[in-house]
């Protein structure tokens, strides 16, 4: 697991108050929606504001590449990456 992905994943246990769930509890290629974590479209808000916040990510709520994006931790990271590194 990268750094990149364990920050992440501690921004989305953060984010969402996910009382129960540690770092190690969430596999990085683990879909983040319906099953998997069970995560939904108001989680997928609130997650793409502090994506925003901390690494200046903009997604578009709408768009089949941002679905893509937030299908796993992994993918999330790739999105940071890109847009940090980019």
């Amino acid at each position: 697991m990268t750094e990149l992905e364990q920050e992440l994943k501690q921004l989305i246990i953060d984010t969402l108050d996910l009382e129960d769930i540690t770092v190690d509890d969430i596999d990085s290629q683990e879909a983040l929606f319906v099953e998997g974590l069970g995560l939904d479209s108001i989680d997928a808000l609130e997650l793409g504001l502090a994506l925003q916040k901390r690494y200046g990510v903009k997604v578009d709520a709408d768009s089949e590449e941002t679905k893509k994006h937030f299908a796993s931790v992994h993918n999330l990271a790739l999105l940071v990456n890109s847009h940090t590194n980019g």
